[in-house]
């Protein structure tokens, strides 16, 4: 086997990517903007040249196994990027199948939440897991189930969007995929800010996040004033944590994972989130599942997190037979 895959995470402002060792180490790393080319062509062409000056700077010419990619909406079956809000391209788009005509190289593709989990099961907490949830807790919350160590895609490539399991039945929150009360609106960063705000408007109490243009708050104002003492602000977590702990109760039911690891902004918050979060699970879990799921947070470096989740695909790459369609060059008006 050749001793490098290339990941590439394609993000709707940049794409990353970056040279990875089977230890999973990052042996350099680049980006381009995702959005500077509303051709993909173009963009393929720009995506092409930089990683081939990143890999001839590394002596890794003939050296690369094969490409993983991790993108939004993105099938493995397929190797198409299926829909996508924030990415200027035609869709269906056989992405796969064009980057590898490009390089020459196999590769393998995925969405961006089931990227970060077979990262976390190659190189991160995970190793050695045969069974657990990969939730991330980003702009959105995204989630990848790993069963008897496979990654779980359903048939048509799309199971595990755990972000949008409804969690407020009755009046619940907007959510971007169109429905109301989904774990995205209330458990993701952007599902954080939105509780700040409503916290703000119904409550009398004094709060930090007061100094603060109420439609400009972010989680991290709201960590930040959670850390320095605000109730307000400790009030907005424990909620949060506690509507998540109830979901992954849920979630358990449905594979008995031995692990939910968490990845992701949020996540990094500590007891704020974790506290209220674990004393949730263990009040809404089943008999079978007490004490037997772990709550673990990520191992990948932030910095390599997106690349190394991409690149784990790229050992498993096998070469596209031919294309699943032709792409008009071009750019959507």
């Amino acid at each position: 086997m050749k001793p490098y895959v290339l990941g590439i995470d394609i993000g709707g402002t940049n794409t990353v990517f970056g040279i990875v060792d089977a230890r999973g180490v990052v042996i350099a790393s680049s980006s381009i903007k995702t959005k500077k080319h509303n051709n993909v062509v173009d963009y393929l062409d720009e995506l092409h040249q930089e990683a081939q000056k990143l890999i001839e700077a590394n002596d890794a010419v003939d050296k690369i196994h094969g490409i993983g990619i991790g993108a939004p909406n993105a099938n493995y079956f397929t190797g198409q990027i299926e829909a996508t809000v924030n990415i200027p391209w035609p869709t269906p788009l056989p992405l796969a199948h064009m980057v590898s005509e490009r390089f020459g190289i196999p590769v393998a593709i995925t969405n961006d939440a089931n990227a970060a989990a077979i990262g976390e099961m190659t190189y991160g907490a995970a190793r050695g897991l045969k069974d657990f949830i990969m939730i991330t807790l980003g702009t959105g919350v995204g989630s990848g189930i790993v069963i008897n160590g496979q990654l779980v895609y359903g048939h048509d490539g799309f199971a595990g969007e755990l972000g949008h399991i409804i969690v407020k039945r009755n009046n619940g929150r907007l959510c971007g995929c169109g429905r109301t009360g989904c774990l995205e609106a209330y458990c993701s960063a952007t599902g954080v800010a939105r509780t700040a705000r409503e916290f703000l408007e119904v409550r009398n109490e004094p709060s930090i996040l007061r100094n603060l243009q109420i439609e400009d708050i972010t989680s991290k104002d709201v960590y930040d004033a959670a850390i320095a003492g605000d109730k307000l602000a400790k009030d907005i977590f424990d909620y949060t944590g506690t509507i998540l702990g109830e979901a992954i109760a849920d979630m358990v039911v449905f594979s008995s994972p031995s692990a939910i690891v968490l990845f992701g902004g949020l996540a990094k918050s500590g007891e704020l989130l974790l506290k209220p979060l674990r004393d949730a699970m263990d009040r809404n879990m089943l008999s079978l599942y007490k004490g037997k799921v772990k709550v673990l947070l990520s191992e990948l470096k932030e910095a390599d997190a997106a690349v190394l989740g991409a690149s784990a695909l790229g050992w498993e790459a096998k070469p596209i037979p031919s294309a699943p369609s032709t792409v008009q060059a071009a750019p959507i008006a």
